[in-house]
């Protein structure tokens, strides 16, 4: 029997942010969606509560051991005012996948799809409707039990947080200059990089401070192994068009099977461009781009849907890929992605799903 999802109303609500100055990730709505676990009791307490602050036991265990998941996805507003969600079911897939590698209980994903569409029912007024705007969308769980010792909590705090966020370019794509890192590595074969735990991107900051400080906008990642593989391109899958074929690095167990990742897959399929998902290296990127066949080189992700990338460097070389310029197939892929999202195209995939309808 499913649990009822009790709502906690605050005394009062804040102020909108101005739409034209949203960002990413840098305000947050008035509910958040809440539950609890604890091993004798399973899930229990959905919630919708007001968004405030936690009180946590010094010695909750996510502090010392890092217990630690979460997912991100997004609300549209579509042009009849509706909103609506992208491959929900995907993420909630995937939340369940990143519970089982790091020992937390799994979650009822229909149950939870269904907290989340209450919430963002709850918080409709929070979901911009600007150009390329979204209501970003943050489920995460961690271990709340007062313990010292290391093995599986016995009790967890699971939530939804909400935030809108602008167009994350603005009005056009801009290619980014991208870093390989040689010396750091974001994640081994059988270790936690197949899936969203907290630990991976902790891990990866050092990286990106060297980055930064190059005047780099992202990391382009290799194997832990070898060195030499491509792997991820910062948080985002990475494909490369070489000769009139896409290639992106197959799944192995380090590199997230990201919603977006599938998703062009899927469209490039739909167009019958030619895609391969394989292992590639960094040395096979620099030779195409030495005979003249490196055509486009994107990554792809939640937040910024496709990302152009217009110049690479490893160790000493530096090339630029289209002129630094968008290639045609990267803003068609953003164009027909964000199109399906907006609710601006067909869907022939059936990836949308509804929360609300006009009347909401």
């Amino acid at each position: 029997m499913k649990q009822e999802i009790s709502f906690i109303p605050r005394e009062q609500l804040k102020a909108k942010p101005d739409p034209g100055s949203l960002g990413f990730g840098r305000y947050f709505s008035d509910y958040m969606f809440a539950m609890d676990y604890h091993s004798d009791l399973g899930w229990f307490d959905p919630r919708i509560t007001p968004y405030e602050p936690l009180t946590l036991d010094p010695s909750a265990m996510v502090f010392h051991y890092g217990q630690a998941i979460f997912e991100g996805m997004k609300a549209y507003k579509t042009p009849d005012g509706s909103i609506q969600l992208f491959r929900p079911e995907k993420n909630m897939r995937r939340f369940n996948e990143s519970c089982d590698r790091l020992c937390i209980p799994q979650i009822d994903e229909e149950f939870l799809l269904e907290g989340i569409k209450q919430l963002i029912i709850t918080e409709k007024d929070w979901v911009p409707s600007g150009e390329g705007t979204s209501l970003y969308i943050r489920p995460f769980i961690f271990s709340t039990e007062p313990y010292l010792g290391v093995r599986p909590a016995n009790q967890y705090k699971l939530l939804v947080i909400l935030s809108p966020s602008g167009a994350y370019y603005g009005s056009q794509l801009s290619p980014v200059k991208i870093y390989v890192e040689e010396q750091f590595v974001r994640a081994v074969i059988g270790g936690v990089g197949h899936v969203k735990t907290a630990g991976n991107y902790a891990a990866s900051l050092k990286a990106q401070e060297k980055a930064d400080a190059g005047g780099y906008a992202q990391i382009l990642w290799l194997d832990a192994k070898e060195n030499k593989y491509v792997e991820e391109v910062g948080s985002m899958n990475i494909f490369f068009k070489i000769k009139g074929e896409v290639v992106t690095p197959k799944l192995n167990g380090s590199i997230l099977p990201g919603v977006t990742r599938d998703s062009v897959i899927q469209l490039l399929k739909y167009w019958n461009i030619p895609v391969r998902e394989e292992k590639i290296s960094i040395e096979e990127v620099f030779a195409a781009h030495k005979r003249g066949e490196l055509e486009e080189v994107f990554g792809a992700g939640t937040a910024a849907v496709i990302s152009p990338v217009g110049e690479l460097t490893w160790k000493d070389q530096s090339i630029v890929i289209n002129d630094n310029q968008i290639g045609q197939l990267s803003q068609d892929l953003y164009n027909e992605m964000t199109g399906i999202q907006l609710g601006k195209k067909e869907d022939p995939f059936n990836w949308t799903v509804k929360v609300s309808s006009v009347e909401v």
